[in-house]
């Protein structure tokens, strides 16, 4: 029997009490018409007062019911995302340092959500954004140096990365950007804060199911090595990948030490097409500079190789090399496959070498339309190459990290 029924029950058990009673006390001066008018309109009132609170049971019901598909449909596929590295996962931390690398001004962010500049080296969102909303935790990741974080914030995953920095830490020296062993640092104290949020058990349980995400080697390979004495003065190309992914080794064993168990680490991309090594390293026909492409693929194929000796080593974690190479470097040559017409410049000034403070709100030149371009700067991909990238990636590697 339903809620209703019973309560239509127990409303007309009492008004045939209450019926029999008046029948048997009811005075002499009143009628059998009366007695059966007073009871139909009880009858009757008990009906509408039934079935009122039968609705209002349902409605509740629906809501309710409603509110959990809604969550359940809404429930991320996990609880936070951080992020480690370079300009391509900075979403702001850099407007808290004494650096030129900095994008706190137009025209970056002209095209983000609130047509702000944030920090981020683009014209809208970056690959941290877009993930962050594809797994359904929040819509923008911010940056952790951000004065206004919340503790939903923190608990729902922020950024580390600095643009400029690198696996060698001349790199983040050569432009004040936070090096890597900084960003362990800050995730350290991160981590005590969301002890503070969470507790040491809830925190826990946040820390070991939540994604982290690397991304690093290209500043290293357009600085201190191709455009520099300082490394490539003591390493060939060969080892320099080998220096690199000794770094970058020791930075993902010490994020597994810190109670990360879902990590992907991005390779290099082609750096040697983006537009500003073109200028500087393409030769006059600006093609793409070969000698830094070489290297990357030689750092990505011993990374490949690199992450499966992790696994092996700490078979407890989930260890994804996220490979960009191939797709980014199709995308340059074949622009017109994904949507786009330009790759060979950015879309800001003169496309061939601004970025970051060469970007700036004096640049006398902007292309008229973004959504042609591949990059946004000289160094930088746009918003919608980022998306694009993105879906590459969210649909090759990321079915083993939610898994």
């Amino acid at each position: 029997m339903t809620v209703c029924s019973s309560i239509f029950l127990m409303l007309l058990i009492t008004i045939s009490s209450r019926c029999i009673i008046t029948a048997i006390h009811m005075p002499s001066y009143l009628t059998k018409e009366y007695f059966l008018d007073k009871a139909m309109k009880l009858l009757t009132a008990a009906f509408a007062f039934s079935l009122l609170l039968c609705t209002m049971q349902h409605g509740i019901a629906r809501t309710i019911s409603q509110e959990q598909n809604a969550k359940h449909l809404n429930k991320p596929m996990l609880p936070a995302l951080l992020a480690f590295g370079d300009s391509i996962f900075d979403s702001g931390n850099n407007n808290q340092l004494q650096t030129m690398l900095r994008s706190d001004f137009l025209p970056y962010g002209e095209d983000f959500i609130t047509h702000r500049p944030t920090g981020r080296f683009c014209n809208g969102r970056i690959p941290t954004d877009f993930i962050a909303s594809k797994l359904g935790i929040k819509e923008l990741l911010p940056a952790y140096l951000s004065s206004n974080l919340s503790n939903e914030d923190l608990i729902t995953g922020v950024s580390f990365a600095s643009g400029g920095t690198g696996f060698d830490p001349i790199t983040s020296q050569m432009v004040g950007a936070l090096p890597m062993t900084e960003q362990l640092e800050m995730f350290k104290k991160y981590r005590e804060k969301v002890i503070g949020i969470l507790g040491e058990t809830g925190a826990t349980e946040l820390l070991t199911q939540s994604a982290y995400l690397i991304v690093g080697g290209s500043n290293d390979l357009a600085s201190p090595y191709f455009s520099s004495p300082l490394r490539s003065s003591l390493y060939d190309s060969s080892s320099y990948a080998d220096f690199l992914l000794h770094s970058a080794s020791s930075f993902i064993q010490e994020l597994i030490q810190l109670g990360a168990r879902k990590i992907g680490i991005v390779g290099i991309p082609p750096i040697g097409c983006v537009p500003s090594q073109r200028t500087l390293q393409g030769g006059f026909a600006r093609g793409c500079a070969s000698i830094q492409n070489e290297v990357a693929q030689i750092y990505n194929s011993r990374l490949a190789k690199q992450v499966e000796k992790i696994k092996k080593r700490h078979q407890n974690i989930t260890l994804v090399h996220l490979d960009i190479y191939a797709f980014l470097f199709d995308m340059i040559e074949h622009p017109t496959k994904y949507g786009f017409e330009v790759s060979y410049i950015g879309c800001c000034g003169t496309g061939l070498l601004e970025a970051a403070f060469l970007c700036n709100p004096m640049t006398l030149t902007l292309c008229t339309n973004v959504s042609r371009y591949i990059f946004w700067d000289s160094f930088h991909p746009t918003e919608k190459a980022y998306s694009v990238l993105v879906n590459y990636i969210y649909e090759n590697y990321f079915h083993h990290l939610v898994s």
